[in-house]
């Protein structure tokens, strides 16, 4: 997968209408009047989206989110079939989770059991075992509702107008000022200065 440079781009005024449409509540991460907001752009079965929920995340969450500097909203970018065959239904199933608030276990489970599902294509077995007994039905049924098939449309659609082409991708808006996206930050120590950088404007 390509990835674009980390440099000048990032400072690029960048219009994400499409994204920014509708806000999926059960998937923000911190406040939303907070000075920045971090849209991730990402696919249940990349393995780069997954060192970054696994090992970024968690960084961003204590540095930016908990002190209340930025909130965090999941956008959904199943990569495409063929050589990604079991990404969109896992994006329709945490969207479906995201409605009966539990996107985060759904997510979690996703990116731990990547390795799994990924190749045998038993989605449904991990999103699951994230739920209850009482909450899979729900889950199972909002998977394939109109509305959540039209959430992960629109994230793909905001993907296909930024000209996003990687994962994760990035794309922030600060004090009301989007910036061009961000794909896979080479560290976090990078990122985090560069996050720093913008609260300093």
């Amino acid at each position: 997968m390509r990835i674009p440079a980390f440099g000048l781009a990032l400072v690029l005024l960048f219009s994400l209408q499409a994204a920014n449409e509708t806000v999926d509540r059960g998937k923000v991460l911190g406040n939303l009047s907070a000075p920045l907001t971090l849209e991730i752009f990402s696919s249940y079965d990349c393995p780069h989206c997954k060192i970054m929920h696994e090992q970024d995340l968690p960084r961003l969450m204590q540095d930016f989110v908990v002190p209340g500097k930025a909130c965090i909203i999941s956008r959904e970018f199943p990569l495409p079939p063929p050589a990604h065959p079991y990404a969109r239904e896992a994006a329709d199933y945490a969207t479906a989770a995201a409605r009966i608030g539990k996107f985060d276990a759904v997510a979690e489970a996703l990116f731990r059991n990547q390795m799994t599902w990924a190749l045998n294509g038993k989605v449904w077995d991990t999103v699951s075992a994230a739920l209850t007994p009482t909450e899979r039905p729900k889950v199972m049924a909002l998977a394939k509702d109109p509305g959540v098939i039209a959430e992960v449309d629109r994230d793909l659609k905001a993907v296909a107008a930024a000209g996003i082409n990687s994962t994760p991708s990035i794309v922030i808006t600060v004090k009301g000022r989007r910036m061009a996206p961000i794909g896979n930050p080479q560290t976090y120590e990078l990122l985090k200065q560069y996050l720093n950088s913008l609260l300093a404007r």
